[in-house]
């Protein structure tokens, strides 16, 4: 007899087809995207090298330990994390090994771990691994003080770490690749201290943009060295997360000889872009060779060995190096491109980041990182000071609680009769019936009372930490200082302007200019022949136009290629070039600086200088408003941060108001409201050069009343030629009241020029200021016609120069140093410009003589004065502008 029986209904499930491959796939999808192919930006990672370094790390196979074999990694991987093939797992580990894979790889490897030429490793029997020593530094420190989190393994009988706590940005050090389903990343290495540098700009500056970031982290740092050719490309991955970074190889030229056989230039290969295979590029040019597309090579060899690389292309007797060696560029691997696709994982998630997003999601992971350590730290302390609290207690009632547990019954009776009678918790009831009879000695006591002490002070601390934002940040830039000063290395790529790429200097001509600053911020940038050469005691022309309650502040003459440096009153100096600064008519406002410069608001602009090259032998001169005067090498502000650089150390109420280039065989003339001057040399005698972080030394001595309005610098050829009637006056007065002659004036100068805030002023020959010794308080420089006025500028002329004021009120007047009469340092001066009423002159600049139409313009140096806020003369000769 046979039964039939129908399936159940209730099993059979309809389901449209699309929809389940959509979602299923879908699943798959994400599943590689997560769980196999892309890098987690927290700790640069994928899941197999993650479990990989933890299992080395479980295995106590730290960098002053023995090799063990890879074997045994591999197999301990499998069986507790990563239940995939071994091969997978042993590729992983040996591309964590390779030095020219990984640019500061994270295993020691022992053994063959495979070559450039692809050579494979050796198998996992043969070869031995450990952990290298940045790897336990920077990768798994502070792991077992619940850091990051743990999850259960795939069978739940371990738990593994989600994510390493990585002290340094991993993914940007070492970089990535991986093809996952329908998405791929594609990250260059970098050098770790570069890295570490944009890190601290970024935790000093959050507002910083990537291109500010790329001062610090110029490019990627390949491991195997080479070139990168251009910049626009590593702005457009460092911006946008995509772009193509053009790599070439490091070729030179040589002639070579061999025994009984003529010499022959030949082209020496000694680096490869990243990730090009040698023994595949030798074998590409000897095809190309054969087949008769590259024309002049004779033989080619590979001579490399454990010091380097070492590719030998011959040529032949009639073959052109240059030409050859454009060919190879062109048509071999010798050069390449990196396609970056910066893509990472971001709260589960793939992104595409930008470098600041890339440090800032790092900077995010490590202030949680530090913040659990904190806690687990000051949980553990806690704990150990409840305990310690306790016997405490003991030992104050020492006696008695030995009485108690001697007549106890047993344990848990004496536990329990401990807490009701001293209140102690179980813990520490528990820690005093375990208390060794040692410990009741007074040393041990004593022991006990400072580890008490120390606790509490740890908690202190501890909770400060967690209760500070700006503590944990300091603990971050501390350890990333550490790492750099031990684990740093120089880097490997270099940056060359490509080819084709030129910079932006070179697309603009180097052009005399004026800048143009006012108290509210407003800066530009004008061509020096909008203003034409005008009469003296004439009104002049509008400079700006600006709001009623604004005011010009700084004016200074210089060349468009022209470094700028930008001091502020709190004694922090600021960098641009100064085409960068935008162009402005006559009578527009002009561009806030603060779209120019992080400048804070409470913060203001007191001197600008303009610098053409940052020599050896030149120094910076800094006045602040109480009179102190330092000098620092010029050389010190060649590289300044975008955030800015201490300039000069002030004391509390003080401001940096005055800035000149000077060289120490210069003289130093400082004036003052009044009408007084103090001039002495800048020798190291009388002034000594010192650090950027310093405050400097008394520069003059004031009257009630009297307030300082600048120093100019005179040069030392002038001051060599006047040695004579300079001698050196130790006095801080003199008598005004007897004519001077100018028996010792000049025809070519140079010249004092006194310029009143009334519009008054003329030229003193420099031979009527003698020196004197610093902190004095000076001589007469000039007097006054209307009560009231005051000396508004104070500056060295020559014949030739031509004088550029302004007013307050923005109006500009230009008109040639000649016009101007000489007179005693006891004169008044003459008529320079007719003022408005309440309008008076802030500012004077000078512009150096220059033939417009002549191409040697060598009459222009870096010797010339300087303007109110800057060197005037800062300008390119013509050998100087063809560089």
């Amino acid at each position: 007899m046979t039964f039939s029986q129908e399936p159940p209904q209730d099993r059979i499930i309809p389901t449209d087809l699309r929809n389940e491959m959509q979602r299923s796939y879908l699943e798959y999808a994400m599943s590689v995207i997560v769980g196999r192919a892309l890098p987690d930006a927290r700790d640069g990672l994928k899941p197999v090298h993650r479990r990989i370094l933890y299992a080395m790390h479980e295995l106590g196979l730290a960098p002053d330990r023995p090799f063990r074999k890879c074997a045994r990694v591999v197999g301990e991987v499998l069986g507790k994390y990563h239940p995939h093939g071994d091969t997978a797992v042993y590729d992983a580990l040996v591309r964590m090994a390779q030095d020219f894979s990984m640019r500061s790889p994270l295993i020691d490897g022992h053994g063959n771990f495979g070559s450039v030429d692809n050579d494979p490793p050796a198998a996992m029997r043969y070869t031995e691994c450990r952990l290298r020593t940045l790897t336990r530094d920077a990768m798994l420190q502070d792991i077992e003080s619940e850091t990051v989190d743990f999850v259960d393994n795939f069978d739940g009988s371990q738990q593994e770490p989600i994510v390493l706590p990585a002290r340094v940005p991993q993914l940007l050090l070492n970089g990535s690749s991986g093809i996952a389903v329908g998405m791929a990343t594609n990250i260059p290495p970098h050098n770790l201290g570069e890295l570490i540098d944009g890190l601290i700009a970024l935790i000093h500056n959050p507002e910083i943009t990537d291109q500010g970031l790329m001062q610090y982290v110029p490019g990627p740092d390949f491991p195997t060295g080479a070139q990168i050719l251009g910049t626009s490309a590593i702005r457009e991955a460092y911006t946008t997360g995509r772009g193509s970074i053009i790599m070439r190889g490091v070729a030179t030229i040589e002639t070579i000889s061999h025994r009984g056989r003529p010499d022959r230039e030949a082209i020496i290969i000694t680096e490869l872009p990243y990730q090009t295979n040698k023994a595949a590029l030798i074998e590409r040019i000897a095809e190309m060779v054969n087949e008769r597309r590259l024309e002049g090579i004779a033989d080619i060899r590979d001579e490399s060995d454990r010091d380097g690389m070492r590719i030998v292309i011959e040529l032949k007797r009639d073959a052109y190096p240059r030409v050859v060696l454009n060919n190879l560029y062109k048509q071999t691997p010798l050069q390449a491109n990196f396609g970056a696709n910066m893509l990472a994982l971001v709260n589960g998630e793939p992104q595409l980041l930008t470098l600041k997003q890339f440090l800032n999601v790092f900077l995010d992971f490590r202030i949680e990182t530090i913040t659990r350590r904190t806690q687990y730290q000051l949980r553990k302390a806690e704990e150990r000071d409840h305990i310690l609290q306790g016997l405490l207690v003991a030992l104050a009632n020492l006696d008695a609680i030995i009485e108690t547990i001697r007549h106890a019954a047993d344990a848990p009776t004496a536990r329990q009769q401990l807490i009701e009678q001293y209140e102690l918790s179980e813990t520490q009831a528990d820690a005093i019936l375990q208390m060794q009879l040692r410990r009741l000695t007074a040393l041990e006591a004593e022991k006990i009372h400072q580890e008490h002490e120390d606790l509490q002070r740890q908690i202190a601390d501890l909770q400060d930490i967690l209760a500070r934002r700006e503590r944990i940040l300091n603990i971050i830039e501390t350890e990333l200082n550490e790492l750099k000063a031990s684990h740093a290395t120089p880097r490997r790529t270099v940056i060359e302007q490509s080819e084709d790429e030129l910079a932006d200097a070179d697309l603009i001509a180097n052009e005399r200019a004026v800048i143009l600053l006012t108290e509210q911020g407003y800066i530009k940038r004008m061509p020096l022949n909008t203003f034409e050469s005008q009469s003296r005691a004439t009104r002049g022309k509008a400079g700006t136009r600006m709001k009623e309650d604004d005011a010009v502040e700084h004016f200074l003459a210089l060349r468009d290629h022209d470094s700028v440096l930008f001091f502020s009153d709190r004694g922090v100096v600021y960098c641009l070039r100064a085409y960068q600064i935008p162009v402005g008519s006559r009578t527009s406002r002009g561009t806030p600086i603060v779209q120019l410069l992080p400048i804070p608001v409470d913060e203001k602009i007191t001197s600008i200088i303009p610098v053409t090259e940052f020599t050896e032998d030149e120094y910076l001169v800094m006045l602040t408003s109480k009179g102190y005067i330092k000098k620092t090498a010029l050389a010190a502000f060649s590289n300044i941060r975008a955030n800015g650089l201490i300039a000069i150390s002030l004391e509390e109420g003080d401001q940096l108001r005055w800035v000149r280039r000077a060289r120490a065989e210069d003289t130093i003339i400082i004036g003052s409201s009044q009408g007084k001057s103090i001039h002495f040399r800048a020798d190291h005698e009388q002034l000594r050069p010192l650090g950027r972080a310093t405050r400097g030394v008394r520069a003059m001595a004031l009257r009630q009343g009297d307030s300082l309005i600048g120093l100019d610098i005179l040069p030392s050829d002038i001051v060599a030629n006047l040695a004579s009637a300079l001698e050196v006056d130790t006095g801080t007065e003199d008598e005004t009241t007897e004519e001077e002659t100018l028996e010792a004036t000049v025809p070519d100068g140079p010249w004092m020029l006194t310029v009143t805030a009334g519009g008054y002023g003329k030229r003193v020959p420099v031979a009527q200021f003698r020196l004197q010794n610093r902190a004095g308080m000076g001589i007469v420089a000039t007097k006054f016609r209307k009560a009231g006025d005051r000396m508004a500028a104070l500056r060295i002329v020559n014949a030739g120069d031509e004088l550029m004021m302004v007013t307050n009120r923005g109006i500009i007047i230009r008109q040639p140093i000649s016009a101007i009469s000489c007179q005693s340092r006891a004169a008044s001066g003459v008529r320079l410009q007719r003022l408005d009423e309440d309008d008076e002159i802030v500012a004077v600049t000078l512009v150096p003589l220059a033939n417009e139409d002549s191409s040697d313009e060598t009459s222009i140096t870096d010797d010339q004065p300087v303007g109110e806020s800057a060197a005037v003369a800062a300008v390119l000769d013509e050998e100087a502008e063809e560089e």
